[in-house]
């Protein structure tokens, strides 16, 4: 019984564990997919195991992710994260698992800068229930000047500080370069300037999530919000057949536009921001 880092010997057992809930836990399936549990190529992936049973995993990368983790796996990952000592800027998913590592946690690595305790996470798997708006379409890769300026504004006003870029200043733009040229970024681009745009940042088994949803600020309350992201699930139910996100609970009209799409909520997520 104890917590150790998985390796590509685990691949197996930690896609069981995640394929509990494919579609509440695709962030991490997505993760664990690309890196095939190589922290070479990619995070640490720290595995709860009793008996030699994998029960539960925890992602440890720049985001500490639990999955499917009971409260005994969480006091374990809890007491291994606090001999590892924080490395991640956030603690995100389940809002159960998210208040209980942070209980064991925050002495440590207190204070947060902001808790976000109420995050609805919701999904569509059918098509939208309203028209598309036939403006939004696949970012093209020669755009990229044109997104990334946006995707900058989108981080740092959700996040509330600039996104990590690396010591050369290139880390986040080659994410979004990346997504572009996997056809994951699409946008309402008009004169020359982005009027709205969302990626799918993660893609899993039969599930994907939207993120960085942005509506230009000057654009804002003029009800574009939800056609936009009828035509983002249209092209996302291409990727995968059931679409993701989660939003905050105190943006209202964000979750306004969803809900008129046909998102539903079926969980609670939590983050913790650093």
């Amino acid at each position: 019984m104890g917590v150790r880092v998985l390796g590509p010997r685990d691949l197996a057992a930690a896609r069981a564990v995640i394929g509990r809930d494919p579609v509440v836990n695709v962030f991490v399936d997505s993760l664990v997919q690309a890196s095939g549990l190589d922290p070479r190529r990619g995070a640490e992936v720290w595995g709860y195991v009793d008996k030699g049973d994998l029960r539960a995993i925890c992602h440890a990368g720049g985001n500490l992710v639990p999955v499917e983790a009971d409260d005994i796996a969480l006091r374990a990952f809890t007491a291994y994260a606090l001999r590892r000592g924080r490395s991640c800027f956030q603690i995100v998913g389940p809002a159960r698992a998210v208040q209980i590592l942070w209980q064991g946690l925050e002495p440590s690595w207190g204070p947060a800068r902001e808790v976000r305790p109420d995050q609805p996470f919701m999904v569509i798997g059918s098509d939208p229930a309203i028209a598309p708006d036939p403006r939004v379409r696949r970012v093209e890769p020669v755009e990229l000047d044109l997104l990334y300026p946006a995707c900058v504004a989108m981080y740092t006003e959700e996040v509330g500080v600039p996104p990590q870029t690396g010591p050369d200043g290139s880390f986040y733009r080659a994410r979004v370069a990346e997504l572009i040229r996997t056809g994951r970024a699409f946008a309402w681009i008009e004169n020359g300037e982005v009027v709205f745009k969302a990626e799918v940042g993660a893609v899993g088994t039969g599930a994907c999530q939207i993120q960085g949803v942005w509506v230009e600020p000057s654009r804002r309350g003029e009800g574009l919000a939800a056609p936009a992201m009828a035509t983002v699930v249209d092209l996302a139910r291409s990727i995968a057949p059931v679409v993701t996100l989660y939003v905050n609970s105190f943006n209202a009209p964000a979750r306004r536009a969803y809900q008129r799409v046909g998102f539903r909520t079926i969980a609670t997520f939590a983050t913790v921001l650093f």
